[in-house]
């Protein structure tokens, strides 16, 4: 069996409007708190479980890989939403899409400040595509 991520706690100030401001930027169902989390199932295997009984918590890096289509359905939401995005981790502000080989790439901060990485090549690919070029 492969190993897989089944879920992750995701620390917020206000776990349902960290929830559905999420689900909204992806495009994906909030279907309201689930005990302490607000759940947003990702995908079969994935769910965020948004959780705000920590009053303070480090900022996390959440990475997503996504198709083509996929990236520009989420693309358009962030701008839509008024968005700050980047071309990089360090440059999550500078409005630019780093485009690496074929794919694409854009950094932007959740409510929380949680830096979100949206990319359609993975990151193995990236660095494959990197060596092969520098070779």
């Amino acid at each position: 069996m492969a190993i897989t991520l089944d879920h992750t706690i995701v620390p917020a100030h206000d776990k349902v409007a960290s929830a559905k401001f999420f689900a909204k930027i992806f495009g994906l169902a909030y279907d309201g708190p689930t005990g302490p989390f607000a759940p947003v199932q990702i995908n079969e295997t994935l769910t965020f479980d948004f959780d705000d009984r920590r009053e303070r918590f480090e900022v996390h890096h959440y990475a997503f890989h996504v198709s083509d289509e996929e990236f520009d359905a989420i693309f358009e939401r962030v701008k839509d939403a008024g968005l700050t995005y980047g071309s990089q981790p360090w440059t999550p502000e500078d409005l630019q899409v780093r485009v690496v080989g074929n794919g694409r790439v854009i950094f932007f901060r959740d409510l929380d400040r949680h830096l979100i990485e949206v990319r359609t090549m993975t990151s193995r690919r990236e660095a494959a595509t990197a060596q092969t070029a520098v070779s």
